[in-house]
This record gives C-alpha cells, sequence and structure tokens, in this order.
C-alpha cells in the first residue's frame, strides 16, 4: 500500500445534485460529439493554425483579483462544453494508454465537468491567449507518472488536441535523448515556434539526486540523495519561467526494491533510523527540496515555482495487485463541493508555507472523481489489474492545469 494516500475524511461529501436525467442528457449530448470526434480521427489528422483575435486585456487583472484566491475551495459544476479536446485526437502528445476514447470504456460523462472555485474567477481556457501569454517563455514539468499526465494533458489544451505542424522537438537542448536500450527518454521538450513558448517534462519520481553507485554496472544500486535536488534541475533551473512539480506514488518499500534505490544523506549511505518509515524520509525529501528552491528564487526572479500536491488513489477493496478496483461510473457520486481551507497534503503545505514556493493544492479536489480513472479499460487489458491511479486523458489534469494556469 502506498504511504501517502490521502484521508478522505476532510473532504465535504455535500451531494452535487448529479440526476439520473442530467447524466442521460449530456451522455445524449456527448454520443453526438463522440460520433463527430471519431469520424474526424479517423481521416486526415486536421491542422490548426495559431491566429486569434482574442482580447487578452484583462489578463492581468483577473490575476490580480485572484492573488489571495483558494482555488482549492469550491465546487464541480456540469459544462457542456467540456471537454477541451478530442478524446480521440491529441495523437501527437496524448500516450494511448491513457486515452480512454481509444478503450472498451463506453461512458464518458466524467468529461462533462469544470471546477469552479468559490469566491475567485477563473476565466474559460483559450489556448491562443495563453500562448500569447507565454510568449518566449518555459513551462516545466518535473515529477512521476502523475506529472507526466499533466504534462501531457498540457499539450493536448494548447493545441486544442489538433495536428501542429510548427511545433519542434528541443529534447537535445536539455539532453534528453533516449539512452541506448532505454525504453524512453528521461523527458520531453517541444517548442511552440510562433510564440517560442517551450513546454517541458523531466521524470524525477522522487524529487531527490539518483546516482548509480556503479555506474559501469547495469544492476547497480542506485544512490538516492534525500537532500540533494535532481542534477538536471541544478543545471536547467535558470532556463524555466514556470515550474510545476511533483512527488509521492514512489515513496513506498516496493519502489524503492524494484529501483534499487539505497537512501544517502551528507553524502553517504544514510544513518537516521527514523528513515526507516518511508514517510518520514519523504516529508525530509520535501521540505529539502523546497527550502533548495526557494533559497534560488531570489537569483531566478522570474521563475514562478509550484508544488502540486499529490494526486489520490481510489482503490476499493484492495490495492493494484490485490484486485482493487474503482468501476464507478457515475461522476460526484461522493459530493461535488470542497468547502476545507487547508490542503490534504499536509507534507506539501507545509513544505512551502512562508516561501516563495506556491501551492497548486488539487488533492481534495480530485478525490471526488474516482469515476474517472483508467479502472480497467486499456488498449490491451490485463486481467483482474485496474488503474485506480491515473486518469483518462481528457479528464482530471486537465483541470490541474486551469488551475495552474489561473495562478501564473
Amino acid at each position: 500500500m502506498l504511504v501517502d494516500a490521502p484521508n478522505n475524511s476532510s473532504i465535504s461529501r455535500s451531494r452535487g445534485g448529479h440526476t439520473e436525467e442530467a447524466n442521460k442528457s449530456f451522455l445524449k449530448k456527448e454520443a453526438t460529439r463522440t460520433g463527430e470526434h471519431h469520424n474526424s480521427s479517423s481521416s486526415t489528422d486536421p491542422v490548426t493554425t495559431f491566429s486569434s483575435e482574442d482580447n487578452d486585456s484583462d489578463e492581468e487583472e483577473l490575476s490580480l483579483q485572484n492573488a489571495d484566491c483558494n482555488f482549492a475551495k469550491g465546487r464541480w459544476v456540469a459544462d457542456s462544453k467540456r471537454p477541451l479536446y478530442s478524446g480521440f485526437g491529441c495523437k501527437q502528445w496524448l500516450s494511448v494508454m491513457w486515452a480512454c476514447r481509444l478503450t472498451q470504456r463506453t461512458d464518458f460523462s466524467f468529461e462533462g465537468y469544470r471546477w469552479q472555485p468559490k469566491n475567485c474567477k477563473m476565466k474559460k481556457f483559450n489556448r491562443f491567449s495563453f500562448l500569447r501569454r507565454m510568449r518566449n517563455k518555459t513551462i516545466a514539468f518535473v515529477g512521476d507518472s502523475l506529472g507526466r499526465q499533466q504534462f501531457q494533458s498540457m499539450m493536448c489544451m494548447v493545441s486544442g488536441g489538433e495536428h501542429i505542424i510548427y511545433v519542434e522537438d528541443a529534447a537535445r537542448e536539455y539532453g534528453l535523448v533516449k539512452p541506448r536500450g532505454a525504453k524512453r527518454p528521461d523527458g520531453w521538450v517541444y517548442r511552440f515556434t510562433k510564440t517560442n513558448t517551450t513546454i517541458l517534462y523531466y521524470w524525477s519520481a522522487s524529487l531527490s539526486d539518483l546516482v548509480p553507485i556503479n555506474s559501469t554496472d547495469k544492476a547497480s544500486d542506485v544512490a538516492m540523495h534525500l537532500d540533494r535536488p535532481p542534477a538536471f534541475l541544478r543545471r536547467y533551473l535558470h532556463c524555466f519561467d514556470v515550474l510545476v512539480l511533483n512527488t509521492g506514488h514512489h515513496w513506498n518499500r516496493g519502489k524503492f526494491e524494484g529501483n534499487r534505490w539505497v537512501m544517502h544523506v551528507n553524502g553517504k549511505p544514510n544513518e537516521n533510523k527514523e528513515f526507516e518509515d518511508i514517510r518520514n524520509a519523504k516529508n525530509f525529501t520535501v521540505h529539502t527540496f523546497v527550502r533548495w528552491l526557494d533559497s534560488q528564487l531570489t537569483s531566478h526572479p522570474r521563475l514562478k515555482a509550484f508544488f502540486r500536491t499529490i494526486s489520490p488513489r481510489h482503490y476499493r477493496n484492495g490495492d493494484w495487485n490485490t484486485g482493487g478496483t474503482c468501476n464507478n461510473t457515475i461522476p460526484l457520486t461522493y459530493g461535488s463541493e470542497v468547502l476545507q481551507d487547508g490542503s490534504n497534503d499536509k507534507v506539501v503545505e507545509s513544505a512551502v508555507r512562508g516561501t516563495k514556493v506556491k501551492l497548486l493544492d488539487i488533492t481534495a479536489i480530485s478525490e471526488l472523481r474516482d469515476e474517472a480513472h483508467m479502472s480497467g479499460y486499456s488498449i490491451r487489458p490485463t486481467q483482474s489489474v485496474n488503474d485506480c491511479l491515473h486518469w483518462c486523458l481528457p479528464g482530471i489534469p486537465d483541470t490541474w492545469n486551469e488551475i495552474l494556469i489561473a495562478q501564473i
């Protein structure tokens, strides 16, 4: 069992007014839209051009109004204009393993909701406006596979899920070339050339520096430096304008053993017995990392840094390898509102308190959306294995990005 699954008890369970009739109405609209998406994706992929006359003059004013907003407090509301991009499209960026429209799933009502903060305004996402705001800027996502989902969501949102001909691969500029024999590179970097906007993802599941103890041995243990940020971040931090971090689901004994991670502190194997409880090691690393990042922000004044809280798991009656499932398909079964002021991720919340690193709090709002996981659906379903950790795309990570954009 993962050690950092959030506690459900602090989420408001007020009903969201989601009725059977409303769901049928949405599904009828969705079926029509699904056919349209399927037809367009089965032929030649559309090519979009970035030209828009939308007025962005109120963006800065809205940002000032929302300066003290708690975006994690509010409710989910039905929105017939969702999703923000096609689940049949976005073939350039969206991994097929997370594209639920390509699986056996038949219910997509989870796509039809948006998050409405309680006392602040979130302008409807407009990809053209966003790219203009991000002209000559670099957005970096650094974290685990949930961070990769947020990165792919951002790429789909910014492209509208359409084929873009003027995006260049800038991975070599960041040394992100797939090593020989590796399944994938350590990250991806894409640049929208018309606005010189770069969007990057780097894999760092623990946000600690990982160094093979014996670089000549592929089976070597890996020194996991709990008090040292990844070398990639130390090297490229000055290149970023927006940085989004996350960690959490790899802090468990199974991942440590599978990855051969050996804790190190002060450049040598850990001797602190408190870290035998991996939760303490995670707490130490997150706080140490945030202190380091906060110290760097003075010399990188243009950088806006966010630490995203943990994405909740929704396994019921077992875990991923013991028959756990998340079979619910009815949105907002456990309520639609979050009314609390504090975060459910106390580790990240306490780490960023008093620093210039901002909290991107998505835990409680995501906790209410158990129906939006991959569940048992996949391109090649594995019998008795449910994915109640990762999300369908389009889906909940799109909302994380909307909240991020509102805070930038």
